[in-house]
């Protein structure tokens, strides 16, 4: 091999090595914040994680032990609300996307979805509160529900038409020619061959969700006691996390970083959940 061709190849060779050397140095700079994050919060809360933490509820201030029950119950009740209100509008809208792509109201609804995506969460929590506690003339779980299924839509419709749009038209067509009804072609045939990522994307949003404290503030607003009740006020984790970390008390501090690390967890459960439907119950056609 001619003298220039070896030096051409290792120059090539060593430019390859310092490309690779690069990403993989970023890529371990972008998950040092992740693994600093996780282990200082496990340090921090996994003193307060006990039985009693899961079931009783936050003691006056004086008073050690105590748990964060209103908070977990609440936390369920309004992001298990937030999901009931926003699926249906999220997976029928991302149906019309998908089935007509071109028409003006799909363009609209495209253009509501790319705005809901960059506003604000305490934007949308402002809203909610002149929407909803003002004429209701009291801070509710359900205003709370109605913001956080508001920040629940653009992330759900976005990863439901993108699955729903990937699926071949020769079998819908296939469907249609049999005489089967075009209702029962989207609810027996497109739904579910699309169901992986349209639960993925159902579950995505709720992790996004599920840590917002800024719309809460202006419509759940928290509750000290435990209620079950959607028409009043109710507690969450954001707003307890929130509440007890800006306190004076060392006591609720170490409820706040309990609560931290339960939030933690939540949020990391439900984003390997996604990964484990969208491995078994992806269809590819």
């Amino acid at each position: 091999m001619h003298l220039n061709s070896i030096k051409h190849l290792r120059r090539r060779q060593l430019i390859s090595a310092s490309i690779r050397g690069m990403v993989l140095f970023f890529t371990a700079l972008t998950l040092l914040p992740l693994v600093y994050i996780l282990i200082y919060i496990i340090k921090q809360g996994i003193g307060s994680i006990n039985w009693s933490f899961f079931t009783q509820l936050p003691r006056p201030v004086g008073e050690t032990g105590g748990g964060i029950a209103n908070a977990l119950v609440g936390s369920l009740i309004i992001v298990g609300l937030a999901t009931l209100l926003a699926i249906p509008i999220g997976i029928f809208s991302a149906l019309y996307l998908s089935e007509h792509p071109q028409g003006r109201l799909a363009g609209m609804i495209r253009f509501c979805v790319e705005v809901l995506t960059g506003i604000p969460s305490i934007v949308v929590g402002i809203v909610a509160y002149d929407w909803l506690v003002r004429p209701m003339g009291s801070f509710s779980a359900f205003s709370g529900s109605v913001a956080l299924s508001i920040m629940m839509l653009p992330i759900m419709i976005r990863s439901a038409e993108e699955t729903l749009k990937r699926f071949p038209t020769h079998l819908r067509e296939a469907s249609l020619a049999l005489g089967v009804p075009y209702y029962k072609t989207i609810l027996q045939v497109l739904l579910p061959c699309s169901l992986s990522g349209v639960l993925s994307g159902i579950i995505l949003s709720v992790a996004r969700i599920v840590g917002e404290t800024a719309p809460l503030l202006f419509t759940a607003f928290g509750n000290p006691y435990l209620s079950f009740h959607i028409f009043h006020p109710m507690h969450s984790l954001p707003l307890l996390i929130y509440n007890y970390a800006i306190s004076p008390y060392d006591s609720w501090h170490q409820l706040a970083w309990g609560a931290a690390l339960v939030l933690l967890c939540w949020i990391l459960l439900l984003n390997i959940l996604t990964r484990m439907i969208i491995r078994k119950w992806s269809v590819r056609y």
